[in-house]
C-alpha cells in the first residue's frame, strides 16, 4: 500500500478530528457529528454531516490525545523548536487524524458517496432538527462530486472554501511585529483566554481586511459574555489536552489583536480562526500568528498543515507564507465558519 496522498490525509482529518468533541451517528452514506456536551468547542460545529468513506477507510479518534503543548517564548523571535444513535468505529492507522456535529464527505482515493441519495439527506436534516442544531453539512468538492447538486436540490445553499496546505520543505521564518507586540500560545489559565477567545466574533463580524471600529472596548464587552455563559470554561480541558492550540499577538497592555488556532491530529492539522481586531488590522498581525501557528505545529509532530479560506487577498498573504492550493471544501453557505 503507498503513503496517502494529500487529498486522503486531509480527508481523514475532516472525518475524525471531530470525534474528540462529538459522537457520530450513521446514516446509510452519511455520518452525523453529534457534539458530547453542551458548548463544545469544535470550529465549525460540530453538528455537521459529512459522507461516509468508501471502503474499509476507518474513522475514528486515536486511542490518546495529542500531548499537551509547552508555550511559546513572546515576541517575534522564532516560534519554540440510518441508526438513530452513536456507532463503534475502527481505529485510525499510524499517520492519520483523530477528532464534533457535522455531515461529512469521505476518505477515500477516488470519487465516493455516488450513492448517497434525497432521502439521506432528508433524513440527517431531520435528525439536525430534532437536535435543535444547525441544518449543515461540509465535504471535499474533490472526493464527494455528486453531494452539491443533491444538497442544493434539497435547498441548502453551498459555499466554497478553496484549502491550502503548507510545503512541508518551505522554511517558515517568523514575521515581523510592531513595535512591542509579541506572540504567545495560551494555556488553559493564561489571563488573556477571555479576550483571545473573543477576538473572532468581533474579526468575523467585520468581514474583510480593511481596518474597522471594532477595538478594546468591543473586546473587553464580548470577553466579559464569553466568561458569563461558561464559554471560556468550555475551552479550557481542550487546551489542558492538545487537542486545541491557542495562540494570539499581543499589544504592550495585554490587549489581543490577532488570535489563531489549530486541532493537531495524528500529524495533521488545519488552521483555522485566523482573526485581527478590526482596529489593528493592515499590520501583518494575522500572517504572524498564522507564522508562529504553523512553526508551534512542526515543531510538535505535525507534518501536515492545511487551511480553508474564503477571500483572494487572504489567499495571496498566505501564498506568500509557502501555502499552495490543495482542494476544496464545500459547506453549507449560513453554517458558522470554520475558526468561529
Amino acid at each position: 500500500m503507498g503513503e496517502p496522498t494529500l487529498r486522503d490525509r486531509i480527508e481523514l482529518y475532516y472525518a475524525t478530528v471531530p470525534l474528540a468533541f462529538a459522537d457520530a451517528e450513521e446514516f446509510g452514506p452519511l455520518r452525523l457529528f453529534v457534539r458530547k456536551g453542551e458548548g463544545a468547542p469544535y470550529y465549525g460545529g460540530p453538528n455537521h454531516a459529512y459522507p461516509v468513506p468508501a471502503g474499509p477507510a476507518p474513522v475514528a479518534p486515536a486511542s490518546a490525545g495529542p500531548a499537551p503543548v509547552a508555550p511559546v517564548p513572546a515576541g517575534p523571535a522564532p516560534v519554540a523548536p440510518a441508526s438513530a444513535g452513536p456507532v463503534s468505529v475502527d481505529p485510525v492507522p499510524a499517520g492519520f487524524a483523530s477528532g464534533g456535529p457535522v455531515a461529512s464527505g469521505s476518505a477515500s482515493s477516488g470519487p465516493v458517496g455516488t450513492d448517497i441519495t434525497a432521502a439521506d439527506i432528508a433524513r440527517v436534516r431531520a435528525r439536525q432538527r430534532q437536535l435543535g442544531v444547525a441544518e449543515s453539512f461540509e465535504w471535499l468538492a474533490e472526493v464527494t462530486p455528486s453531494l452539491r447538486a443533491l444538497v442544493e436540490a434539497a435547498g441548502l445553499p453551498v459555499a466554497e472554501r478553496p484549502l491550502m496546505v503548507l510545503d512541508p520543505h518551505h522554511p517558515l521564518p517568523p514575521q515581523p511585529l510592531p513595535e512591542g507586540v509579541t506572540i504567545r500560545i495560551l494555556d488553559a489559565d493564561d489571563p488573556g483566554l477571555p479576550a483571545v477567545l473573543a477576538l473572532p466574533r468581533l474579526a468575523f463580524a467585520d468581514v474583510g481586511t480593511a481596518v474597522g471600529p471594532a477595538g478594546r472596548a468591543e473586546l473587553a464587552a464580548v470577553a466579559e459574555k464569553l466568561v458569563a455563559d461558561g464559554t471560556v470554561e468550555t475551552i479550557r480541558p481542550t487546551l489542558l489536552t492538545g487537542h486545541k492550540v491557542l495562540a494570539a499577538a499581543f499589544a504592550p497592555d495585554g490587549t489581543p489583536l490577532a488570535a489563531g488556532h489549530y486541532h493537531p491530529a495524528r500529524g495533521i492539522t488545519e488552521i483555522g480562526g485566523i482573526g485581527t481586531l478590526p482596529t489593528a488590522r493592515r499590520q501583518g498581525l494575522g500572517a504572524a500568528v498564522m507564522a508562529a501557528l504553523a512553526t508551534h505545529a512542526r515543531e510538535h509532530g505535525v507534518h501536515t498543515v492545511f487551511l480553508a479560506y474564503a477571500e483572494a487577498a487572504v489567499a495571496r498573504i498566505y501564498a506568500r507564507l509557502g501555502f499552495r492550493p490543495a482542494g476544496t471544501t464545500l459547506l453549507i453557505a449560513d453554517q458558522p465558519a470554520r475558526g468561529q
